[in-house]
């Protein structure tokens, strides 16, 4: 019987082998701790929030009694349920809660009382999406098709879903079609990619021809979102947003989760609003939340550790100038941009019977943000306010 034998040459080959072995591995564990710390950094839970010059007792007691004048007179009236909040330099100048979360059970609505964000909800998912293109996980120009290679459209970029200028036809509206699909079922927005790839949906227009509003480009931004982040959108906006910036009343709503404990919504005769089948989509919306969490987030934004000088010079500018005017949109965030220079820095939002809106005016340091669950446009007026900070085109004179 032959007993094999290991010569000095391949005794060499061995060791080189085991060698090269080795240093993968190793290369490899290099590439992940990379990628750990990339992720530990846009998902660290202790942010130092950026400090601010401390407003005079004096400016603060005059800006509260005005503010609260404003309140009883414009936002207080026909039985308001909501919450309202104004601050400057991180400072809260005037916050009031009234009405119910839960009209049947007389909760009542307070500091902590989440309401739904309506489309606020797209600012916090565009957050997200900054965030993973400060840690280089994606880029503005990134194809969606990149992500869904089934996708019919390769001129649809980050970008243009974040800025509205996809030319994909609102969801809300080619889901209501019966032919399209069968509201007798709930739709989420793996459904809507589907149908936008399976029914041939056409677009409204070329991209990045034109801007036009539609929830269907935050729907797919939110499975951007999954893709990237390998989490539900729910976990990946806990993970990147909410648990960073101890946003600890914020949440994602998701109906066979929440539908029972979460606030209702009301019409103006408290009306209880139930959900329909179009109330499982997220990204556009769906995102629970209260003043003082959207105040976290807004004082974050001044940060060069929570986003980019880059990515914000991006996002706070507008993108659509086809039509003259003071209205525009950046990336996850309204705009108004007069002839003087001023700018208004906005989000509102409306789904069922919630009203809601969210100013920041960037240059003046003040945040402003009145939610509503029982539906009525007055949350709407909180921009007069801008004009105490500032020389924006608006009163605070009572309206006649």
């Amino acid at each position: 019987m032959k007993i094999s034998k290991f010569y000095p040459r391949e005794i060499k080959y061995v060791f080189l082998f085991f060698v090269c072995i080795t240093f993968l591995i190793s290369c490899q564990n290099q590439g992940n701790k990379k990628q750990d710390l990339e992720t530990t950094k846009i998902s660290k839970t202790s942010f130092s929030f950026p400090k601010f010059n401390s407003l005079e007792k004096k400016y603060i007691q005059e800006k509260r009694k005005e503010i609260a004048h404003f309140y009883t007179k414009n936002i207080d009236v026909d039985h308001f349920s909501g919450s309202f909040l104004v601050a400057k330099n991180g400072k809260v100048l005037f916050e009031k809660y009234t009405g119910y979360s839960n009209f049947k059970n007389k909760t009542k609505i307070n500091s902590s009382s989440a309401i739904h964000l309506a489309s606020i909800s797209k600012v916090m998912t565009a957050t997200v999406i900054l965030r993973l293109i400060d840690a280089k996980k994606t880029t503005l120009e990134t194809k969606i098709k990149e992500y869904f290679p089934e996708f019919p459209y390769s001129n649809i970029t980050i970008e243009t879903l974040l800025n509205h200028r996809s030319g994909l036809p609102n969801y809300l509206h080619f889901s209501d079609i019966d032919s399209i699909w069968d509201k007798s079922k709930m739709i989420h927005n793996e459904d809507i990619l589907n149908l936008i790839i399976s029914k041939k949906v056409g677009l409204d227009f070329e991209p990045n021809t034109k801007f036009s509003y539609n929830n269907t480009n935050y729907a797919i931004l939110a499975l951007v979102i999954e893709k990237i982040t390998q989490l539900s959108f729910p976990k990946a906006m806990k993970t990147y947003l909410f648990e960073p910036l101890q946003m600890n009343n914020t949440f994602v709503f998701e109906i066979d989760k929440h539908e029972d404990t979460v606030g209702k919504n009301y019409k103006s005769t408290w009306e209880e609003i139930p959900c329909n089948y179009q109330d499982a989509v997220y990204g556009d919306k769906n995102i629970y939340s209260t003043p003082r969490d959207i105040l976290k987030l807004d004082l974050a934004t001044y940060s060069d550790d929570f986003l980019s000088k880059d990515i914000k010079s991006k996002a706070y500018k507008g993108y659509s100038y086809e039509k003259k005017g003071v209205n525009n949109y950046g990336l996850g965030i309204r705009l108004r941009e007069w002839d003087d220079g001023k700018t208004m820095f906005y989000h509102n939002g409306w789904w069922h019977g919630n009203k809601t809106s969210y100013i920041t005016l960037k240059k003046d340091t003040v945040t402003m943000i009145a939610l509503s669950n029982k539906y009525t446009s007055k949350v709407y007026q909180i921009k007069r306010l801008s004009s105490l900070f500032g020389d924006y085109p608006f009163t605070i004179e009572d309206e006649e």
